[in-house]
């Protein structure tokens, strides 16, 4: 008998997702207009623990609405991670405004040594602005992403970011539910700290509405701003008076629907990813040559997505993942580095050794939260007998 297929990670259907969407196309609001999106809204910012939400139509929109938000203008320069998906990039050139990529830590988000050495040695301040000395762009923005649930150095970044006069956008796409649990900012939520965070609903993210995002900010103006130029920048509903250039970004009361009921069970989630984060440990971590990636041991992550390095060179990650995709086990390498793309060849990187490495030797393996603890050994036991 063959064996069932493993998926990589796939959504979670198992509360009131058919309730509240059969819900919502009864009652025949299934588009923008239903209340059920700003009640979705108010229910993150809750659970968050930030005043407001916007909701948008994905991770990446929210993305471009934090960029304009946060005053990013053309011919801008916006330090970002190489070691990210491209997602978090494309909107910083949507707002026409430049990337600089910087290389990453071992907690695989953006390495706050390099963006600091950056700052310092390729930057001038200039009436309380930074300025890149080698291009003589604007430096507006700073945006950390915290890469698989894990938490980027906001401790380093928050003060960075003062100190150069940059906006700190935190790309929170993978980390709804991430919180630090010491040091100055315990408690807080990833997303919540900088001055605008954005989450995404994908349905690969550890919760979904099928897609779909969330804009957060510490500037209640911005949050306005966000939601206005989401619903096309209207002034005058009835009168169809638009203000300026709007964009149709946003979630819609079906998608709403289904967010509300995977909210509701996101702890539950975390938690049977946690335990299935600590099984792979047990099993795998420092036996047959891989190493299970750790979480920062000061944050409680929602442990979206979980990395096997491969620390003997005798794995090949391409050929590894081939003999598990034979038998029926996807698994999927980390992304290729950004500023090596074609659409940004051209843009500055610096400090990429360790992206570099983690590029080539790491491998993501099954996660999904309805993954079970059988089927999780069952991958560990394929992956010790290569």
């Amino acid at each position: 008998m063959e064996p069932k297929f493993i998926p990589l990670s796939v959504p979670n259907f198992k509360g009131n997702e058919k309730k509240y969407v059969n819900d919502a196309v009864v009652s025949e609001w299934v588009s923008t207009g239903g209340s059920l999106v700003g009640e979705f809204e108010k229910k993150i910012a809750a659970y968050v623990g930030m005043p407001d939400a916007v909701a948008c139509n994905s991770g990446s929109s929210g993305l471009h609405l934090a960029c304009m938000v946060a005053g990013v203008q053309p011919g801008d320069e916006v330090l970002v991670p190489t070691l990210t998906f491209i997602a978090t990039v494309n909107p910083v050139r949507y707002c026409f405004a430049q990337p600089v990529f910087i290389g990453c830590d071992d907690t695989l988000c953006m390495d706050p040594d390099a963006a600091e050495a950056f700052l310092a040695d390729h930057c001038e301040m200039r009436n309380g602005k930074c300025y890149n000395k080698k291009t003589g762009a604007h430096v507006a923005a700073i945006m950390p992403v915290h890469v698989f649930g894990n938490m980027a150095a906001l401790e380093r970044f928050v003060p960075m970011a003062r100190q150069y006069g940059l906006v700190l956008i935190e790309d929170s796409a993978e980390a709804i539910g991430t919180r630090y649990t010491e040091g100055e900012f315990a408690g807080r939520m990833a997303g919540t700290i900088g001055d605008v965070g954005v989450y995404s609903f994908n349905g690969n993210k550890i919760m979904t509405s099928g897609a779909g995002g969330m804009v957060v900010s510490n500037h209640p103006d911005w949050v306005k701003r966000a939601r206005y130029l989401s619903t096309q920048a209207k002034d005058d509903e009835l009168q169809f008076v638009h203000g300026e250039v709007g964009y149709n970004y946003r979630l819609t009361n079906v998608q709403a629907a289904m967010g509300l009921a995977q909210l509701e069970q996101l702890e539950g989630f975390i938690d049977h990813k946690i335990e299935l984060y600590n099984l792979y440990c047990e099993l795998l971590d420092g036996k047959n040559g891989y190493r299970i990636l750790p979480f920062r041991s000061d944050i409680r992550s929602n442990h979206w997505f979980f990395c096997l390095y491969l620390e003997d060179p005798r794995h090949d990650r391409d050929s590894l993942m081939r003999a598990l995709s034979q038998q029926k086990i996807q698994t999927r390498p980390i992304w290729a580095l950004i500023n090596e793309q074609k659409p940004y060849a051209d843009c500055e990187a610096y400090c990429l050794e360790k992206a570099q490495d983690y590029r080539a030797r790491v491998i993501n393996l099954p996660c999904s939260t309805n993954l079970s603890l059988e089927d999780a050994r069952r991958v560990a036991q394929a992956l010790l007998a290569l």
